[in-house]
């Protein structure tokens, strides 16, 4: 972890009692990672830098996105073998 990133660790009970403390932290950059009796179960991280340029181009109303996981383009064929032997082969 860099020296200017920071992670914090909080259990459940504290984070519910102190939320806009933790939100606040998260918006300068930390991690928050939440435990439940010790045990890590979730972390919330910042928004990363291609979310909200993808929010801006929707909202500006360049793209459309429906905040699900894109779906692969289909009907498109292409010659060759696939990609992902490529990219194998270009590791060796």
């Amino acid at each position: 972890m860099k020296d200017d990133e920071r992670q914090n660790t909080v259990g459940i009970r504290e984070l519910k009692a102190k939320l806009s403390s933790y939100v606040t932290l998260v918006r300068e950059g930390a991690d928050i990672v939440i435990t439940d009796r010790g045990e890590e179960v979730a972390v919330i991280v910042p928004v990363s830098p291609e979310r909200k340029r993808i929010l801006q181009l929707v909202s500006s109303g360049v793209a459309k996105w429906s905040g699900r996981k894109p779906e692969g383009v289909q009907g498109i064929k292409m010659k060759g073998k696939p990609l992902s032997v490529t990219v194998l082969e270009e590791r060796v």
